[in-house]
C-alpha cells in the first residue's frame, strides 16, 4: 500500500521553503487533497495562503534553535504524516553562482551551499523525523537534483551545487538505513523536480526548450503523484517527477 493514500485520517504535513516557487505550490497541490488535514507551511518570510488548512510560520533552517523551535510547534499538532524539504540554492543572483571551471571556486561560497542544500535538511531531519507517525505509513521528502547524480554526471561544472546535492542524496540513504531500524513504515526520498519555471533556474532557462520548461503549479501535482505513489520499501531511493528512479 502506498504513503498518502494508506492514512486512516487527514494527514499531519509540513512542508519547508513555503515561499519559493516549488514549495509554494505543493502548499497550494497539497491544500486542495482530501487526504491533507493539517498542512504547516514553513520558511524564512511566511506567505499567506487562502486555504484554511495551511498554517504559515516562520523558521530559519540555517539556525537549529529555530528549527528546534518550529518542530515543538508542529509536534502540537499530533503526529507527523509528510515532511517535505522544498528549499534549496544554486544562486543568489550575487556572489553565489554555479562555477563553470574549478578555478571559480570559493571557500566561502561551497560552504554556504552545503550549509543549504544539504546541512539544513540534515538538521530538519534530526529534529521531524523523531515527531513521525509511527502506528501508519509516514514520508520524508527532500527535493534533490539529477545534477547531484555522481553516475549521470557527463558535463562537469556547478562542482558545488553537484557536490551537495550528492552528500544530500547519500544523507537520505544514511537516514533510511537508521530509521528502517526504528521505524520501518517510514519513506525517506529525494525527489528530482525538473526544470522547473522558478528564480532558481530563471538565469539557466535560455537553453531549455520550451515544452521542457514546467511550471510551478504542474511541479507540484506531479510530486504529489509520486509521494501518493510512495511505498515503504522506496525508502533511500531517488525519484524523479514522473515517478522514475534516478541513481545517485
Amino acid at each position: 500500500m502506498s504513503i498518502i493514500s494508506s492514512f486512516s485520517k487527514p494527514a499531519n504535513i509540513v512542508i519547508f521553503g513555503a515561499s519559493g516557487g516549488i514549495g509554494n505550490a505543493i502548499v497550494e497541490a497539497l491544500a486542495m487533497d482530501e487526504r491533507a488535514g493539517n498542512v504547516i507551511a514553513l520558511s524564512r518570510t511566511p506567505p499567506d495562503f487562502d486555504s484554511p488548512k495551511v498554517t504559515s510560520l516562520p523558521v530559519d533552517i540555517m539556525d537549529e534553535a529555530s528549527v528546534a523551535a518550529i518542530a515543538g510547534q508542529c509536534a502540537d499538532a499530533g503526529p507527523i504524516d509528510l515532511v517535505i524539504v522544498a528549499t534549496g540554492i544554486l544562486h543568489d543572483g550575487k556572489r553565489l553562482r554555479p562555477e563553470k571551471r574549478m578555478q571559480d571556486l570559493d571557500a566561502e561560497a561551497m560552504a554556504e551551499v552545503f550549509r543549504i542544500n544539504t546541512i539544513a535538511p540534515a538538521i530538519i531531519a534530526k529534529h521531524f523525523l523523531p515527531l513521525m507517525r509511527r502506528d501508519e505509513k509516514t514520508a520524508f521528502a527532500a527535493i534533490s537534483a539529477r545534477v547531484g547524480s555522481i553516475g549521470d554526471n557527463r558535463l562537469g561544472g556547478w562542482a558545488s551545487y553537484r557536490a551537495s546535492k550528492a552528500a544530500l542524496n547519500m544523507l537520505l540513504k544514511n537516514l533510511a538505513i537508521e530509521l528502517a531500524r526504528k521505524h520501518r513504515d517510514c519513506a525517506i526520498v529525494g525527489l528530482q523536480p525538473g526544470t522547473t519555471d522558478t528564480a532558481l533556474s530563471a538565469p539557466f532557462q535560455r537553453n531549455v526548450p520550451r515544452d521542457q520548461l514546467q511550471t510551478p503549479a504542474y511541479t507540484a501535482r506531479q510530486l504529489v503523484r509520486v509521494m501518493q505513489a510512495l511505498r515503504s520499501d522506496d525508502s533511500g531511493g531517488l525519484f524523479d517527477f514522473l515517478g522514475l528512479p534516478f541513481d545517485p
